[in-house]
């Protein structure tokens, strides 16, 4: 290209776009499209045609076929004012733009002004194969997003839902059919989104995987029984009591004519024992996860067939006999592998059997044992609490859980064996995790429900230690988990520990103990919110299902207008605003007002007496 002078009237390129020189001094003065005049150096331009130009809006020329121009530069290499005679057969400036188009939308030439060179047929194919592919690909999204809009999802859009339900599982933190539809690009909106295009269900539970919860159970081979001794304890009245729904009895309970009490517990260490693969299955899973549609197994299910207390004519255990002392300590343990004949219960079956014995002798030492711990500070909330549960058919039951004298027994009963287990490895210098929590700042009375739903506020957490202490929540000087291997982690821990001991092998060591404490505790806190997430889903959904929803709530808390309130039926707490009088512990009576799945929410209103 010819070396022309820039000049007023010339047609520049500044930063890829035309520009019209308007005078020349120190600087250089152009003139953009829009209107817009700019001060620029001569190195932030590049002159395409000397002029005269008289404005930008000239640059018009009519669309050509180039293919004849491509193929008549073969490998040659030309400057602009070349290409534009090749094409246009004149050299103006509205051609010479028209030129540049072609060579700056990059698919018959490139280069720069001065130096054009035409691409390879290869490469043409390419970028055209390429092009029409973008161009369906913005079509298929275009139609998509409509599809969305109109609520109207086909078939074929579910593996573009994808990256919605990763956000709403909370596995990543972009979406970009949420941004394109100016939806919030957060968990709750994306699954709100997903309920209202019909994507999901609204009963769809989000909130294991949410919490990076395996949603199957373990698929691991089960070892078979290892050949070893066990005493014989068939002839004892055993009972697994439990509520109706439970498919996992890993505890059962006896009494001897001693009055020895016998607390038979699943023999799950004796299948897996230290760092074997139902082991560190176990301790990733931490516990397993119950939630009102189904339960994920900590361990395959295959175990508990073999195992679980009752569900064959006989059931390996690991039994924890001892007495109860005159001032209801548990004593004189014993922990022997063996063999019961375990009879299942029910909790409401049993309650029926509290006046009969052996049934009756256990609900007096259990009475006793309570007692004891009240005297030495044991807490009692006796806050509302119901059983959410799905049928296969997708009904929601939530049912309170009645003051059961059956389920206190059980309570009890297994507090005693986790005491005496406690205290028998503390004293043999044995590592497990011992279980403490330490008294609130301001212990308070609990009379009533709203005093006991402030204390609850304040307790602290129980916490998984090495170091043993006591556990001001149960009154207890020392306590530890050892009756539900089947289905906390931990507690298989603690009858690993124990079958070593008995068999006189090497125990495992504190920082083994403190190294599985810590994982578990990992998992362990997520496992409880994603259940306590799944149980509010569900009571949700229980609520809308209902409409118009009517019940009792008691106030627990004031803050001026603001209130509140606990739902006894639903085990359910609220707040809202009223401008009435109000007292705690006052019921009032409720209506509802509307439900958020997503959100988990509830709103109510407050009926006139």
């Amino acid at each position: 290209m010819p070396d022309h002078p820039t000049v007023p009237g010339a047609l520049v390129l500044y930063k890829q776009s035309p520009a019209l020189v308007t005078a020349v001094s120190d600087k250089i003065e152009i003139k953009l499209r829009g209107g817009k005049s700019k001060r620029v150096r001569s190195k932030d331009i590049t002159l395409l045609h000397p002029g005269p130009l008289g404005d930008l809006s000239q640059l018009q020329q009519p669309e050509v076929e180039i293919t004849e121009a491509w193929e008549l530069l073969g490998e040659e290499t030309i400057d602009i004012r070349e290409l534009t005679e090749v094409i246009y057969g004149e050299y103006t400036p509205a051609a010479t733009w028209a030129a540049w188009s072609k060579v700056a939308e990059g698919l018959y030439f490139e280069g720069d002004p001065d130096r054009i060179q035409a691409r390879t047929k290869a490469q043409i194919d390419a970028d055209v194969a390429e092009r029409e592919s973008r161009v369906a690909a913005d079509r298929e999204w275009n139609a998509l997003l409509d599809r969305l809009r109109k609520r109207n999802l086909a078939a074929a859009d579910g593996p573009q839902m994808l990256e919605v339900e990763q956000l709403a599982f909370g596995q990543c933190e972009y979406s970009r059919i949420l941004a394109a539809l100016d939806y919030p690009e957060n968990p709750v909106s994306a699954h709100r989104m997903l309920v209202s295009v019909g994507h999901w269900p609204e009963t769809c539970n989000p909130y294991p995987r949410r919490f990076s919860l395996p949603i199957e159970n373990p698929q691991l081979v089960c070892p078979d029984l290892p050949c070893e001794e066990r005493v014989d304890l068939t002839h004892l009245q055993s009972f697994a009591i439990d509520d109706e729904e439970s498919e996992d009895p890993d505890d059962a309970v006896s009494l001897d004519h001693e009055e020895r009490i016998w607390v038979h517990v699943a023999d799950v260490a004796a299948l897996a024992p230290p760092d074997s693969a139902l082991d560190l299955e176990a301790r990733a899973r931490g516990a397993n996860l119950y939630l009102p549609e189904r339960i994920i197994h900590m361990l395959p299910p295959q175990l508990t067939m073999l195992l679980g207390l009752g569900l064959a004519e006989r059931s390996p255990a690991l039994s924890f006999g001892f007495l109860l002392s005159e001032d209801a300590r548990p004593r004189d343990l014993k922990v022997l592998p063996s063999w019961v004949k375990v009879t299942r219960k029910s909790y409401i079956e049993a309650e029926q059997l509290m006046e009969q014995p052996p049934f009756q002798q256990l609900r007096e030492f259990a009475e006793r044992y309570r007692e004891r711990r009240v005297n030495t500070g044991a807490v009692d909330l006796d806050l509302p609490e119901v059983n959410v549960r799905v049928s296969t058919g997708g009904e929601i039951r939530v049912r309170p859980q009645r003051p059961l004298r059956s389920r206190m027994l059980i309570s009890e009963l297994m507090l005693m064996t986790g005491e005496a287990v406690a205290a028998y490895l503390l004293q043999q210098e044995i590592a497990i995790p011992f279980v403490t929590q330490p008294v609130p700042d301001h212990p308070q009375p609990t009379e009533d429900l709203a005093a006991r739903y402030a204390y609850r506020r304040q307790m602290k957490p129980s916490q998984a230690k090495i170091q043993d202490g006591p556990h001001a929540g149960l009154g207890l000087p020392l306590y530890t988990r050892a009756t539900s291997p089947l289905r906390r982690y931990l507690d298989l821990v603690v009858h690993q520990q124990l079958r070593a001991l008995l068999r006189g092998a090497v125990t495992l060591s504190s920082t083994a103990i403190a190294e599985r404490i810590g994982s578990s505790d990992l998992v362990a806190g997520k496992v409880r919110r994603a259940e306590r997430f799944s149980n509010l889903h569900w009571k949700l959904l229980y609520l809308k299902q209902q409409g118009k929803w009517r019940g009792e709530g008691i106030v627990v808390e004031k803050q001026q207008q603001r209130l509140t309130l606990l739902l006894p039926e639903l085990a359910l707490e609220t707040r809202l605003r009223y401008s009435g009088t109000a007292e705690l512990n006052q019921a009032l009576k409720l209506a509802l007002r509307a439900v958020d799945i997503p959100d988990q929410s509830a709103h109510f209103r407050v009926l006139a007496n």
